[in-house]
């Protein structure tokens, strides 16, 4: 029997990007909840996992990779509301879990640490993807090394992807956590909506499918969603910025839009445990992720 108090609050997931800050929300949470792709800056929102555990639970802020500015390709308005949505997710939460990848440490982990350390709250280490070495012991000087000069609360060797590690971080996280009871019911995953998730679904096929050749020029807006029975009706219009890119997202004969989709609607089905009749259109809306107009039209906010 399980004396300890019961323990629940905010967690800020942070790091650079592409360092499987979203593979470990999904692991944590037992189901997925934040979409993931081999492209950086996949993720575009900040977004609360609940990952709810017998002696408590954690409200995981998943936020977009913190980047440095490297001159005028990468200081679209898009990028600068990712860097501040970043930033503010250490805002009001209990501790933070700064994420990197093992054996690499760069001028953006410390950017991230930084964010951490001046919002006055205790950050644990979580250095991911353990399970490219095989013999642990070649990580000990890094790990030195990484620390050194640096105030972590606790540091935890994981693999996200293989779920790793994962129990004994938990148990450390909770410990910086208040005695309180749950925030959100035993089944509750996330605080967005189906019609979000159903946003993002398209737009990670998009990032799987196209990241090579429009890695941020793309955004998804869900146009219609409606329950049918057991059925959900959604509408989904994928918008580039360009004519040349809208004939890119078709491809041949409308081939890879049909991929796209039918990709799309498989995942929905998994997450909604529904059937699902998906419409995928595109359309052109020029400078889009430069445009804050148009940034807070299609949702994204700080």
């Amino acid at each position: 029997m399980n004396t300890s108090p019961y323990r629940a609050g905010h967690v800020a997931v942070l790091g650079r990007p592409n360092v499987g800050k979203s593979t470990l929300i999904n692991a944590l949470v037992g189901s997925k909840v934040s979409i993931v792709s081999p492209r950086p800056q996949t993720t575009r929102h900040r977004l609360l996992g609940i990952a709810t555990f017998p002696e408590g639970q954690l409200l995981l802020v998943d936020t977009p990779g913190l980047h440095r500015d490297q001159g005028k390709s990468t200081a679209s308005a898009m990028h600068k509301m990712m860097n501040r949505a970043a930033r503010g997710a250490v805002e009001g939460v209990d501790v933070a879990l700064l994420v990197v990848r093992a054996g690499q440490w760069s001028e953006e982990d410390t950017l991230a640490y930084d964010a951490m350390k001046d919002a006055g709250i205790p950050v644990v280490l979580v250095v991911n993807q353990v399970d490219r070495y095989p013999d642990k012991t070649v990580l000990l000087p890094y790990l030195q090394t990484a620390s050194e000069g640096r105030e972590f609360a606790s540091v935890h060797p994981v693999s996200a992807l293989k779920r790793k590690g994962l129990e004994a971080l938990v148990k450390a996280v909770l410990t910086h956590l208040p005695e309180q009871p749950a925030l959100y019911a035993e089944d509750e995953i996330t605080d967005k909506s189906q019609r979000f998730l159903a946003g993002e679904l398209v737009r990670e096929q998009l990032m799987r499918q196209l990241g090579a050749e429009l890695p941020y020029a793309t955004t998804v807006e869900i146009e219609s969603f409606v329950v049918d029975g057991a059925m959900l009706r959604i509408g989904a219009v994928i918008f580039v910025e360009r004519e040349s890119q809208k004939a890119i997202v078709i491809g041949k004969g409308g081939t890879r839009l049909r991929e796209i989709g039918t990709k799309s609607r498989i995942q929905m089905e998994r997450m909604f445990d529904s059937k699902v009749f998906l419409e995928t259109w595109v359309r052109v809306r020029e400078g889009w992720s430069d445009d804050e107009a148009a940034l807070k039209a299609f949702g994204y906010t700080e």
